[in-house]
């Protein structure tokens, strides 16, 4: 199968170009590995080649032998590799030297030193709707956070499409199936995230209470669920111990929460803190309660979270390169915002989400954004826009933008 050129491609180009090393980390299976090794001149698969055990026990700077730049994949298996890379770096004082993929976040004292002004870090993700060739990118993410009018047209993307891109999700690796086989294969990730992968994230875990708990985590996505609420939701599990899985699923990259945004309101109220609760690809969620695409059909309320996680990544994704962090707020008189982009030099962009694209849901919508962004003290006016599943992409006259989640790029 061909490589999916990937927004991370110039990210990770202009990394290797200001660090000696580019740490890559994200879930399994998100292109880490294919992405990587396109910059590589060798490699070596730490999880599976058979000398590697006998070179660390050594010396784990043999393990860096090879042409540059040189690919350690999987390069939390040995976490003293850590500490060779960064003397390597030192030592040559050259630029893209060492790549590294990572699956697992390793435990903050299995490095024993930062990394900083070495290592340039680079998070991936699954394909947004724009990579895997479901949205044409008409209209420019970056375009619109500088205050451009969305490209006017219509997306070829039907709300069919639309579900059927969330039962399938983004795996690079899955692209060339058809949807039932994709649909098993997410599947058959939820099963080995719950028996193998969370136990590289520390000791032992009951893979029936990971799987209750991600169950719990997908009926709750895009939703600000506490950890009483998961614990309620899955009666099995205790407050530490949904705390304790938690910090497991993050570790591996499974579970990537949407912080609550920081700002000062000119009300009284206040902002809530709780983050968001998203799963790595919304499709983890829909494999996870047993759904397809045609069960969402019949489900357009579930449709609709999940039509929301998916932006929230997507979002992530495309405002990654731009250094855009995204959140979301809701503030203590209910006034709510889906997703917040915020840029390094202060700008930020209001986010809503609606499955549907009638005049009078998106009239919602840009109520919404406009109350929220109304009460926000600040001297910088803000970029708002309603996502919708399906229909076209314009600027409405007050001034709020409509994009259809199948003409958004980068």
């Amino acid at each position: 199968m061909p490589y999916i050129r990937r927004v991370a491609d110039g990210e990770l180009d202009a990394a290797l170009e200001r660090a000696g090393a580019v740490l890559i980390e994200g879930p399994k299976a998100c292109g880490k590995t294919a992405t990587a090794s396109r910059r590589a001149a060798s490699s070596v698969r730490l999880d599976t080649d058979p000398s590697v055990p006998g070179q660390i026990s050594v010396d784990p700077a043999l393990v860096l032998e090879g042409a540059l730049p040189r690919l350690l994949d999987e390069w939390q298996l040995y976490p003293e590799l850590w500490n060779a890379v960064r003397r390597a770096v030192d030592d040559s004082g050259e630029r893209g030297q060492y790549l590294l993929t990572g699956s697992t976040a390793p435990a903050a004292d299995a490095i024993r030193h930062s990394g900083a002004g070495r290592f340039a870090r680079l998070r991936m993700r699954t394909m947004s709707l724009y990579e895997s060739g479901d949205a044409d990118g008409r209209v420019s993410l970056e375009a619109l956070l500088g205050g451009e009018a969305p490209r006017a047209g219509n997306s070829r993307l039907d709300l069919d499409g639309v579900l059927r891109r969330l039962a399938r999700g983004g795996w690079p690796g899955l692209a060339d199936l058809d949807d039932d086989s994709a649909i098993d294969s997410v599947r058959d990730y939820v099963d080995t995230v719950a028996t193998v992968d969370v136990d590289n994230a520390g000791k032992v875990r009951d893979p029936r209470r990971v799987r209750r708990l991600m169950g719990a985590l997908a009926r709750n996505v895009g939703t600000e669920a506490s950890i009483s609420t998961l614990a309620r939701d899955e009666a099995s599990l205790s407050r530490d111990a949904v705390r304790e899985y938690l910090d497991a699923l993050t570790r591996i990259f499974v579970v990537e929460d949407q912080p609550a945004w920081s700002a000062h309101l000119r009300s009284s109220a206040t902002l809530r803190q709780e983050p968001k609760r998203h799963l790595s690809d919304p499709s983890l969620a829909l494999a996870l309660v047993g759904g397809d695409a045609r069960a969402l059909r019949k489900d357009l309320g579930y449709a609709g979270q999940l039509f929301e996680s998916q932006v929230v990544h997507d979002l992530r994704v495309l405002a990654q390169p731009l250094g855009g962090a995204v959140s979301h707020a809701r503030d203590s008189a209910g006034r709510e915002v889906d997703a917040i982009i915020q840029l390094r030099n202060g700008t930020w962009a209001g986010f809503e989400m609606k499955l549907g694209a009638s005049t009078e849901t998106v009239d919602v919508g840009a109520a919404s954004l406009l109350a929220f962004a109304k009460n926000v003290d600040s001297d910088i006016r803000p970029v708002l826009t309603v996502v919708t599943a399906t229909g076209a992409s314009y600027r409405r006259a007050d001034g709020v933008n409509v994009v259809a989640i199948g003409s958004l790029g980068p």
